[in-house]
């Protein structure tokens, strides 16, 4: 029996930028760059929703002297449904509130 797991925070908003301009291509560094999410949690995310079936992939082509191609990413069809979805079931994401500053038990001793 498969179980069906909801997106964790980060993957959801990975599937909120790339849905903004869902024909757009987009690189993993555009994505972490936009969301400040680091490089190692934002490529397992990328695979992740490729081998699902969410993210079509592509090679760069456009060749630049002194890099390598990089990959490219855009939500297929069944990305686009998942993606909208997903974010009418969830909250829309905010940024988590700051923590209060903490008071030691040792005030005025």
């Amino acid at each position: 029996m498969t179980r069906i797991r909801r997106p964790s925070a980060q993957t959801m908003a990975v599937l909120q930028a790339l849905a903004e301009h869902p024909d757009r291509w987009r690189h993993g560094y555009d994505l972490c760059t936009q969301l400040g999410i680091q490089a190692g949690s934002m490529y397992p995310i990328l695979i992740r929703l490729a081998d699902r079936g969410l993210l079509e992939t592509s090679w760069e082509t456009e060749r630049v002297a002194g890099r390598p191609a990089r990959h490219l990413y855009r939500l297929t069809g069944a990305g686009r449904a998942y993606a909208s979805s997903a974010g009418a079931a969830a909250p829309a994401l905010a940024p988590a509130p700051a923590a209060a500053p903490r008071r030691s038990g040792l005030q005025g001793a």
